[in-house]
């Protein structure tokens, strides 16, 4: 029997899927062994010179070529596209290796043409390697676009130790922003203002138990990381099951959008959406907000942004931006009182006294 609301839906997950030290090594491999023998290589800048080394002995060894390498400086929709239709017509596979805008750039690209794209992400900064949409310009403004979820992800552990410790704490506050979208989820179901997917939902919360049910929460230690990588890789598959960004990006992310178009220097996406994803939890009342609150301060994440606080007069106007950032989006920021809250915890809260300063 089909009940009235079951979509026959098909749900894409990675099927190549390879975490562990030494993995660059592998990729020609890898790639040999699905018989994806041409391959496009988008790199995030500086990267292909501290990797090559350990990437194109794989590559010739296991007869796979690369037909076409770029470096990504610019994530704008029409370049990415003029470009992605000048590509080798012999290309098999389309290849990401690097950090935000490379990943981006190659996911989009691969959706294009309908090719199996394979992330390779260099750090531990978001979930955006896993998940099924690019975060790209589009008329000048930074837009989440529809893509395809990475056919693989090849994690290299050796390479995520040693990116800057920055993008460890950008992953934590990204990871730790489950709890609000889930609870902005929620509430915008229980107002019929969307759906929601129990599984997806069920998903993204594990990803979270995952990495914080852990007796180690020190981020230089190598079980957090490979914690992390599985718990941000989860998340991504959470929102292809969802169908949408939902069980991984509310409030807290609108804020982020927000601090991207105003500041005049803006902070690693993660950084910005763990401090807004303590404020969000304030805003809510969410009754996870001191796991929030515990989470942040023992990883040191707390401490981190301490060290360089965000701009109280951007993110303010962030926040007065915020709720307009996604048409018919419900989160807490749709609440006609909660810029009005949002002041008031910003000035009166401890921590956020510290993290967000004039």
């Amino acid at each position: 029997m089909l009940y009235p609301l079951y979509t026959n839906k098909q749900i894409n997950i990675p099927y190549l899927l390879k975490i562990g030290d030494g993995k660059v090594k592998k990729i020609g491999k890898y790639l040999a062994d699905k018989n994806l023998t041409n391959a496009v290589i988008f790199w995030s800048e500086g990267i292909q010179r501290l990797l090559a080394d350990r990437l194109y002995p794989g590559l010739e060894e296991n007869g796979v070529k690369a037909v076409y390498e770029q470096d990504v400086r610019f994530i704008n929709i029409e370049e990415i596209t003029k470009i992605t239709f000048s590509l080798p017509k012999t290309a098999e596979v389309i290849v990401g290796i690097g950090g935000g805008k490379a990943l981006d750039f190659a996911k989009f690209s691969a959706h294009l043409l309908k090719l199996p794209f394979v992330s390779v992400p260099t750090s531990t900064s978001n979930d955006g390697f896993c998940s099924p949409n690019s975060s790209l310009i589009v008329d000048g403004k930074r837009k989440t676009v529809k893509a395809s979820i990475p056919f693989g992800v090849v994690a290299d552990l050796e390479v995520v130790r040693e990116s800057p410790q920055i993008c460890l704490y950008s992953g934590v506050g990204d990871m730790v922003s489950k709890i609000t979208a889930l609870y902005d989820w929620k509430q915008a179901a229980e107002r019929k203002l969307d759906r929601y997917n129990d599984f997806a939902s069920l998903l993204s919360y594990n990803s979270l138990t995952l990495l914080f049910n852990k007796h180690s929460t020190d981020i230089n230690e190598p079980s957090f990381q490979r914690s992390l990588v599985n718990s941000l890789l989860t998340s991504g598959i959470a929102m292809e099951i969802a169908g949408s960004s939902r069980p991984a990006s509310g409030s807290e992310h609108l804020i982020s959008h927000g601090l991207d178009a105003v500041s005049r220097r803006p902070r690693m996406h993660g950084l910005q959406v763990g401090v807004a994803t303590y404020l969000c939890a304030l805003l809510q009342n969410n009754p996870s907000t001191a796991n929030v609150r515990d989470i942040l301060s023992i990883t040191g994440f707390f401490n981190y942004v301490k060290q360089d606080p965000l701009s109280k007069e951007d993110f303010i106007n962030a926040l007065q931006m915020a709720p307009g950032i996604k048409a018919n989006y419900y989160t807490v920021l749709s609440e006609p009182d909660s810029f009005a809250r949002a002041l008031q915890f910003i000035d009166r809260d401890p921590i956020l006294n510290q993290i967000i300063r004039y």
